[in-house]
């Protein structure tokens, strides 16, 4: 039986005017997307996954590299408990850019982006 649905919360004083969506990607690769990234937004953590808030619709034409998972709503599937905040940025928009994060996921896992041609010698 799954377990309850949970959405990830902004902070209080933070607007969402794009909706608000999340990318989930295994907690041992935040520290290493960190440094990849111009700006980093509101970011959640449980012992297993780091949640990073991206605008709504973030997934349009853009296939997230595996072992990541997109989350729309913001919402987290089985989570015991709602993950939590572990970054908040300046400001009151909680977003990361979603290319910016899709990018350098794809460094960090080996994937090349989906709209990225072969090299042809």
């Amino acid at each position: 039986m799954p377990g309850p649905l949970r959405r990830l919360l902004v902070p209080e004083g933070m607007t969402v005017p794009l909706g608000c969506d999340a990318v989930s990607v295994p907690a041992r690769f935040g520290p290493l997307l960190l440094p990849r990234l111009p700006r980093v937004g509101c970011v959640y953590a449980d012992g297993a996954h780091w949640w990073w808030i991206v605008p709504s619709d973030s997934d349009v034409a853009l296939e997230w590299p595996a072992p990541s998972r997109y989350a729309t709503g913001a919402v987290v599937p089985d989570a015991p408990d709602a993950p939590g905040l572990i970054h908040k940025p300046d400001g009151t928009l909680p977003y990361t850019p979603p290319i910016p994060l899709y990018l350098a996921l794809c460094r960090v896992t080996g994937t090349t982006p989906a709209w990225s041609r072969p090299i042809s010698a």
